[in-house]
C-alpha cells in the first residue's frame, strides 16, 4: 500500500498555513506546477480531497483538517532525526560498549573513563564484565566494540589484539601467617589454606600453571568470582591468595604481600575487530586505554 511521502506533507502543511499554492511553492523552493502535483499525488495515495477553494483562498477540507496535526508531528520527527545523526556526524555524542574484567573495572577504568567524559561529555559508555574469553567473544560477534582483557585469548583472523601492560600477581598473606622471606614458592603457598579465583578465568590459568611448573597441585579451600571477596577473607586470617598487583594498591588491614618466586604476572590487552569502523567515540576511549601501553 502506498504511503504519502515527507515532502509531499512537507507541501499540504505549507499551503494549508499559507492559503495561497505558489506562495507556498515560493517557500519550498518549488514552482507552483511541482507543488500542485505533489498535493495531488497525496490526495489520490489516501483517497481524499485535502484542499479546496473557498473565497480566493486554500483551505483544508475536513480530512485536511484531521491530517494537519499529524502531518505536522510527521514532519517534527525527521527534523528530531536529523538534529540527533547531527550530532554523531560531528562527533559530539556517540556510544562506546567496553567489555573488561572485574578486577581492571574496579581498579583500572575509573580514571581512564573520566578521561574519556572530559574530552568527550556527549559519549555513553556501556560497560560490561566477564572472563577475558567471554569479552573477546562478543567483541567478534559485534555485542561490544572494544574490550580490555587478560591475554592471551583464543587467536581469531577476524580479531586485533594489542598488548597493553603486565601485571605482576603477588601473594596476599594473613599477617599471623607470614614469615621472615620477601617472597614464597609455590611449594610453600601450597601448604597454606589458599583462597583463589574459580577456574575457568584467564588469571585463574596463569596461577595453575605456575603450581604445576613447580610441581604442585594445590586443594584450595575457596574458589570465589570476587576479588574484593577474597581480599576480606585474606584479611579476616581464613587463608592466603594469590591476586593481581594492581588490586592492592591500598594495603589490607592485617595482611602482607610478598613477591612470588619465580615471578610472574597477566599482561593486559585491547580487543578490537579488524574491520571496526573507528568513529570518534571509539577513537577517545582507544586512547585513553592505550595510555596504559608499556612497550
Amino acid at each position: 500500500m502506498a504511503r504519502p511521502t515527507l515532502r509531499q506533507l512537507r507541501t499540504f502543511l505549507a499551503v494549508v498555513e499559507i492559503g495561497n499554492i505558489s506562495t507556498a511553492a515560493r517557500s519550498l523552493n518549488l514552482t507552483q506546477p511541482a507543488a500542485s502535483q505533489q498535493l495531488r499525488e497525496l490526495e489520490r495515495v489516501l483517497r481524499v480531497r485535502l484542499l479546496e477553494r473557498a473565497a480566493g483562498k486554500v483551505q483544508p477540507t475536513a480530512a485536511g483538517v484531521a491530517l494537519f496535526e499529524p502531518a505536522r508531528r510527521a514532519q517534527a520527527a525527521i527534523e528530531d532525526a536529523v538534529a540527533v545523526v547531527a550530532t554523531h556526524r560531528q562527533g559530539e555524542t556517540g556510544r562506546v560498549r567496553l567489555g573488561t574484567g572485574a578486577t581492571a573495572c574496579i581498579y583500572m577504568l575509573p580514571p581512564i573513563l573520566s578521561a574519556v567524559k572530559r574530552r568527550m561529555p556527549g559519549l555513553e559508555l556501556v560497560i560490561a564484565t566477564g572472563n577475558s574469553a567471554d569479552m573477546a567473544r562478543h567483541v567478534e560477534t559485534g555485542e561490544l566494540d572494544i574490550a580490555l582483557v587478560t591475554l592471551p585469548v583464543t587467536r581469531s583472523r577476524s580479531l586485533s589484539v594489542t598488548r597493553l601492560m603486565p601485571d605482576p600477581l603477588v601473594a596476599l598473606l594473613p599477617a599471623s601467617l607470614v614469615r621472615a622471606t620477601t617472597s614464597v614458592s609455590a611449594a610453600q603457598l601450597a601448604r597454606l589454606p589458599l583462597i583463589l579465583y574459580e577456574t575457568g578465568g584467564t588469571t585463574r590459568a596463569i596461577i595453575d600453571a605456575w603450581f604445576r611448573r613447580a610441581g604442585v597441585a594445590p586443594s584450595p579451600i575457596m574458589q570465589l568470582d570476587s576479588i574484593e571477596t577474597i581480599k576480606v577473607l585474606v584479611s579476616g586470617g581464613l587463608g592466603a591468595s594469590i591476586m593481581p598487583s594492581m588490586a592492592l594498591a591500598v594495603p589490607q588491614r592485617n595482611t602482607e604481600i610478598r613477591q612470588l618466586r619465580p615471578a610472574i604476572a597477566r599482561h593486559l590487552g585491547i580487543v578490537l575487530r579488524r574491520e571496526k569502523v573507528l568513529d570518534r567515540g571509539l577513537r577517545v576511549v582507544l586512547d585513553a586505554v592505550s595510555t596504559l601501553r608499556i612497550s
